[in-house]
């Protein structure tokens, strides 16, 4: 034994300085990196109180402005109907638009101080001691304390015997229409991962500036071009004599159509044949403009129509790379170009949407047009054969998506679509929530208009069954009328229902796993916007308050199914814009009595209703310790709450 303590002795003492010296500055190595923490911590808590302390001034001002949405209707009610006093029922369409939003909100407002009732009276049997469910119930001999006891009793075996059935049944009914959609999905993400295997693309015929043997000449067939925003249109790469565009104003404002009048005439003057029209008549928005304007004499003889709207800036190759996929194919009656978005990352609103229109055009649009050939058209960057326009019927006004009104109709005529994918048309997203929100109404309402429309068409025609299956059952119920329905009634009112009636239960993989893993499935083709996956698991159900309403209206005929709101934009896109220099130029705005009200932020009552609705149902599921059910119930309702508070988008001061 004194060998090795000898041994250990002599070998470590030479090192023993070394080591101290190696701890003591290991020592002084661990000081600075907890210090550096320790600042970053500090950093950090200082930042994290600077945005409560931010937030916290937001919500004092939204509340104390008292601007709800219920006064920004009443106003563009007013404005709404001076424009459209000269068109029948116009009146009775905003008056009931006005009394469907007051009943839903109602409807909301009620179930909301009833769940409030109904949390003080689970609390009060809770800190009695009232454990047992109605089974127990009937097992066991009632000793009933008092009133109270008799009271609570009843309720727990009303609840199972009556309640409990119904609202088990249709929360199971939602639950299949999600494991559908969710499957729907799951195989457009699947269609979209084969053609990226297989590289898959739409093969273009003759390129544009080739020898074409049936003319003898090359290939330049004449195109039509319709846009507001000048300048990039007037820098399309395609012979002059080819080319005519179409500026289509339908501005009520003096000033901006003079400033427009003044840009044509400048590249009229430089040798590019453009042409301004003005209606007087603004009758049919959007679709009463195109087709008033492909009505015209000097029309005849174009053979294909690009549309743009005011805020997209088409790059000078962009009819190039479209007009060549309809060559030699004589049933292609629209060519679709994916859209990007130069204010993607300007604030939360925009990054959500961002995933939202990738996960469209990259999966939905594609998958379509390859393996269907069928998908709806945009409304913008996309090239139609004017031959498929004039066979579907021409431009309709009957519904607020008169894109997708002409693309079926075209379908039902057997015309073919093609989608480009790595063809992109940049444009902007509407930054404030008030612009989003309309723009949504306007897309969930319209298709169930256009569904009762030509619901009997679709069954007339002459396309496939299996064409037909999928316009009614896929195109238009599952993805326009059953999505809303069931995201609203499943996350927004069973959900916070079965908290008050435990008997009726939602799984956990309903609650979280699936939703989450269809979350992740939307965000794949962004990667860049992975960090905010909860925020857009969260946000789609916080839309689907809006998109629910809007699906009912067009459902059922009512007012607001018929509102079409331009969105509005930033003018980031093209900072040149003509509408954008008219606002920013003083001396060429319109006069005081013309301009539009000031913008501002508000408060919304729905959202904010059902965020109180869902964080009053939190509070019920702590009472019956269910883990993930409170926190998907808290971070909803707080999602609802911020949303209501106008705290998400642009934000005005």
């Amino acid at each position: 034994m004194s060998n090795p303590n000898y041994s250990l002795v002599e070998l470590s003492s030479p090192a023993a300085a070394g080591q101290k010296g190696s701890r003591g500055k290991n020592a002084k190595q661990l000081t600075w990196v907890l210090l550096l923490r320790a600042h970053r911590a500090a950093g950090c808590l200082t930042s994290l109180a600077a945005a409560a302390s931010s937030l916290a001034a937001a919500v004092r001002r939204r509340v104390a402005s008292g601007q709800t949405d219920a006064a920004d209707e009443e106003e563009e009610d007013e404005e709404d109907g001076e424009e459209e006093a000269a068109a029948g029922g116009a009146a009775d369409e905003l008056g009931g638009r006005r009394r469907y939003g007051g009943r839903f909100y109602s409807c909301i407002y009620g179930f909301l101080l009833l769940s409030v009732a109904m949390l003080g009276f689970e609390v009060a049997a809770y800190l009695q001691g009232w454990q047992l469910g109605a089974a127990e119930l009937r097992r066991l001999p009632l000793r009933v304390r008092g009133a109270f006891d008799w009271v609570y009793a009843w309720w727990v075996m009303a609840r199972a015997e009556y309640l409990a059935p119904p609202l088990q049944h249709l929360a199971n009914v939602c639950v299949v229409l999600f494991l559908i959609q969710s499957a729907d999905r799951l195989v457009l993400c699947l269609g979209c991962f084969w053609i990226k295997l297989r590289k898959i693309r739409p093969v273009a015929g003759a390129g544009a500036g080739e020898d074409d043997p049936e003319s003898g000449g090359l290939f330049f067939p004449r195109v039509l071009v319709y846009q507001q925003s000048i300048a990039a249109v007037c820098g399309l790469d395609w012979p002059p004599s080819d080319l005519l565009i179409q500026v289509l104003d339908d501005s009520d404002e003096e000033p901006t159509r003079a400033l427009i009048r003044e840009e044509v005439t400048k590249w009229r003057c430089s040798g590019v044949n453009i042409v301004y029209r003005h209606r007087e008549v603004r009758e049919g928005y959007k679709a009463g403009n195109l087709k008033s304007a492909m009505a015209c004499d000097y029309v005849q003889g174009y053979e294909f129509v690009a549309i743009f709207d005011a805020d997209f800036q088409p790059a000078p190759d962009f009819l190039k790379k479209t007009v060549p996929h309809f060559k030699g194919k004589e049933r292609v009656g629209l060519v679709q170009a994916r859209w990007s978005f130069v204010n993607r990352d300007e604030n939360l609103l925009t990054r959500l949407q961002n995933v939202n229109l990738c996960f469209h055009f990259e999966v939905e649009q594609q998958v379509n047009s390859v393996f269907l050939g069928f998908f709806g058209f945009n409304g913008t960057a996309g090239v139609w054969r004017i031959k498929a326009l004039e066979d579907a019927g021409g431009w309709m006004d009957r519904t607020t998506v008169e894109d997708m009104d002409i693309a079926v109709r075209a379908h039902l005529k057997g015309w073919k679509f093609v989608f480009l994918n790595d063809v992109e048309c940049q444009c902007e997203l509407p930054e404030s929530y008030e612009a989003y929100r309309k723009q949504q109404h306007r897309w969930h309402s319209g298709p169930m208009q256009l569904f009762r429309l030509c619901f009997a068409d679709i069954l007339r025609s002459e396309i496939g069954f299996w064409k037909k299956s999928n316009l009614i059952l896929l195109f238009f119920l599952l993805r326009k009328l059953i999505l809303p329905f069931y995201s609203f009634t499943l996350f927004c009112i069973l959900l916070p229902m079965t908290m008050f009636v435990p008997e009726a239960e939602l799984p956990t993989w309903v609650v979280c796993y699936i939703p989450a893993t269809m979350s992740f499935l939307n965000i794949l083709p962004s990667p860049r916007s992975f960090p905010f996956i909860v925020p857009y698991l969260l946000f789609e159900n916080t839309m689907s308050v809006t998109k629910f309403n809007a699906m009912i209206s067009g459902l059922l005929r009512l007012g607001s199914a018929y509102e079409w709101v331009v969105t509005k934009k930033s003018g980031r896109s093209s900072e040149g814009d003509l509408l954008a220099m008219a606002e920013r130029d003083p001396l060429k705005r319109p006069h005081k009595e013309q301009r539009k009200k000031k913008k501002h932020n508000r408060i919304y009552r729905k959202e904010l209703a059902l965020s109180f609705l869902l964080l009053t149902a939190a509070a019920r599921s702590l009472l019956s310790a269910q883990g993930i059910h409170f926190y998907f119930l808290l971070f909803q309702g707080v999602s609802f709450l911020l949303v209501g508070l106008d705290l998400i988008g642009e934000q005005i001061e």
